[in-house]
């Protein structure tokens, strides 16, 4: 796993480093069940704070993305490494509406405005 960050970029070193870690598991580089870098080896290696990781995997964490254990770290969760999954299919979705000549924000507010799916709870009667 190679984490990237940007500190001329506007947006917050937290969102990048989430969105590094997110990337690399769409992607396929890291697995469910897999463990993170601790956080002082992430803010140490990339010279911010501790708590700037902290902050990122707390993102992950609340998207379901990975698992925050007391005492055994950071590991990526099943619905996280669903996300190789759905990456594939969005990148075959880009590559259709490419070719359509569909511009990809105009494909992008059509996923925003789907409707969302109902969850489990509002399924069941």
């Amino acid at each position: 796993m190679l984490l990237r960050i940007d500190p001329t970029r506007e947006d917050p070193v937290y969102q990048q480093l989430a969105g590094s870690i997110r990337a690399d598991i769409a992607a396929g580089r890291i697995g469910a069940g897999e463990r993170l870098p601790s956080a002082k080896e992430v803010a140490t290696s990339l010279g911010i704070n501790l708590h700037t990781v902290l902050h990122a995997y707390r993102v992950l964490r609340d998207e379901g993305v990975i698992a925050m254990r007391p005492g055994r770290g950071a590991t990526v969760s099943a619905q996280g490494s669903a996300l190789a999954d759905i990456h594939a299919e969005a990148a075959e979705l880009v590559r259709r509406a490419d070719q359509l000549g569909v511009a990809r924000d105009v494909l992008a507010s059509l996923v925003r405005e789907l409707p969302a799916a109902p969850t489990r709870r509002e399924a069941t009667p």
